[in-house]
This record gives C-alpha cells, sequence and structure tokens, in this order.
C-alpha cells in the first residue's frame, strides 16, 4: 500500500526552487534513507513531504486519513522542562480536540505502555526525561512519535548526539518496529553507513550540485553521483546484494 507519493516535487522557500523535480513512492513496510550534505537540503524536503512547507512546484499525495509521527532532532527538544518519561511520551496523544474524548484516557493508557515496551524504555516511565542518557532520550521520542499509532514515521538525523553503540541500537530499533508493525520511515541522517544495513530505498539530495535522487538503496550506493559527493566514504560502502535487500522486506501479512 502507498501511503505517500511526491510527484515532481520541487522545494524550496519564497517561490524558488533548491532542487530539481523529485518523484518517490513510500510503501507500508519501507525504509527510506534521506542522505546528503549539510546545506543540502534534507531538511526541506522532509519538511515539505510532511507539509509544513508548500511545495515550490508538484505535489505531495498522502493515503486518506495517514497517521505520521514525527521524531525531531534531539536539539530542538528542551530537555530542561520538568517531566517524567511518562508525560513526554503522553504528549504525542495530544492532538486536535482528544482532550473532550473520555474514552482517550483508558486507551491512552494501553498505547503509551505498548509505546515504552516496543522501545525499551518502560523501565524508564517515572524517570526525570532531563536526567536520562542521549540514547535513552530518543528511544523515549521514538515512542512518543509510536504512541499515536503512526503508519509512517519521519525521523530528523535520530542519532545525531549518539555514540557508535547508542548509534546502532537505534537504527536496530527502528529496523525491529518497521518489520513487526509494518510501519514506513523516512530518516534523514548524515550516518551513511545504515543505508547498507537498513534502508529498503533512499534520496540523494545535493543542493549545491542541484541533484535530486530517489530509488532502492543499491541503485543510489551504486550511483556515480553518490560517488562523486562522498568519495572514499561512499567506496567503503558495499552495495547491498538483491538476498540481503529482499531479508529487508517487511513479511506478508
Amino acid at each position: 500500500m502507498t501511503l505517500l507519493r511526491a510527484h515532481s516535487l520541487r522545494v524550496g522557500y519564497a517561490g524558488r526552487a533548491i532542487l530539481p523535480p523529485l518523484d518517490l513512492a513510500v510503501d507500508a513496510g519501507r525504509s527510506w534513507a534521506l542522505v546528503g550534505r549539510n546545506g543540502s537540503g534534507k531538511t526541506t524536503a522532509m519538511r515539505t513531504v510532511l507539509g509544513l512547507l508548500p511545495p515550490i512546484a508538484g505535489l505531495v499525495e498522502r493515503a486518506p486519513g495517514l497517521r505520521v509521527g514525527y521524531v525531531p532532532q534531539r536539539a530542538t527538544v528542551d530537555a530542561s522542562v520538568p517531566g517524567r518519561v511518562l508525560d513526554v511520551v503522553r504528549a504525542g496523544l495530544d492532538h486536535g480536540w482528544s482532550f473532550l474524548d473520555p474514552r482517550v484516557p483508558l486507551r491512552g493508557r494501553r498505547a503509551i505502555r505498548d509505546a515504552l515496551e516496543a522501545t525499551d524504555a518502560l523501565d524508564l516511565r517515572r524517570q526525570p526525561f532531563a536526567r536520562l542518557s542521549e540514547g535513552q532520550k530518543q528511544r523515549v521520542l521514538i515512542a512518543r512519535s509510536l504512541v499515536a499509532q503512526p503508519a509512517l514515521m519521519v525521523l530528523d538525523e535520530p542519532t545525531s548526539a549518539l555514540d557508535p553503540v547508542s548509534e546502532d541500537a537505534i537504527f536496530t530499533l527502528l529496523d525491529r518496529l518497521r518489520r513487526e508493525r509494518g510501519l514506513a520511515l523516512i530518516i534523514a541522517s548524515h550516518q551513511l553507513s545504515y543505508v547498507p544495513r537498513f534502508a529498503t530505498h533512499a534520496v540523494l539530495v545535493d543542493r549545491e550540485h542541484d541533484l535530486a535522487l530517489a530509488g532502492t538503496a543499491a541503485e543510489i550506493l551504486a550511483a556515480p553521483a553518490f560517488h562523486a559527493r562522498y568519495g572514499a566514504a561512499a567506496a567503503a560502502l558495499a552495495a547491498p546484494t538483491a538476498q540481503a535487500a529482499d531479508a529487508r522486506e517487511p513479511a506478508d501479512g
């Protein structure tokens, strides 16, 4: 099932496009990596796909009733605000006029517990968010997004403040959630090594070189434009084999 589709999408500001047209289709159970150097247009593309910025041209189609979960960069979350992990995750339930629905409290308690269990954060539920490690905070923010039961989760640099071990744990967690729940993921990240391991598809953007490519992860990793942009780092990444790519596909049903 296609959850989101971009047709000849051009993104930018003040009526000026910063990238060439982009076409992509995000299906349930797929993991899209959004890669590009700093200032390449990743955040602008992500915000446009989310509907936070209007397209310069083209359009974005979303499946009717599509629920989208968003995990922002850790730097945008004020960790100094007093609050327990439960409070942070509960905030993911607040939308529209939901506070007027008498059924929300019961459903909410179940959803919060489920999200915390799914992210291995249940034992943290009564701890102050500000006192958690960076890896724990990221798991809690993923739980906050998960609590509303999205079909598509969009993450902006989810491992930017993490050490390599915690970084790998977060990507492994996201891949497990994708497989178990049939989630679609769009992950903007500076970390290239996760692409051949966890991504099924990828988008490469480069504002400076007027570049926007979308395809399978193997196609993007093999693209001359990718190697031209990333040099030795690209050469160090082995393109996934067809067998490895098949292994990342979600199970039927």
